[in-house]
């Protein structure tokens, strides 16, 4: 048996807004691409920021190679 429904990961205070939702639709797909890869290297940027406070004794290699690593095996 099939079940198309849909499940949400994230909390209801995260959802979109109506508002919002009507911003992301009236958006070209390049504008919304452009917007998901901002995402993604801020999302880098503030993981590498974090290793580095967790971490002050390794080099900028070992943490960018760390950011690397977690990201490639991300699941969410």
């Amino acid at each position: 048996m099939l079940l198309n429904a849909h499940i949400s990961l994230v909390l209801p205070d995260e959802k979109p807004s109506p508002e919002q939702i009507a911003i992301f639709r009236q958006m070209t797909p390049e504008r919304r691409l452009s917007l998901a890869e901002q995402l993604y290297w801020t999302a880098r940027e503030l993981k590498a920021a974090w290793l580095r406070a967790r971490h002050p004794e390794w080099t900028e290699q070992k943490v960018s190679q760390e950011v690397t690593r977690l990201f490639l095996h991300a699941r969410t």
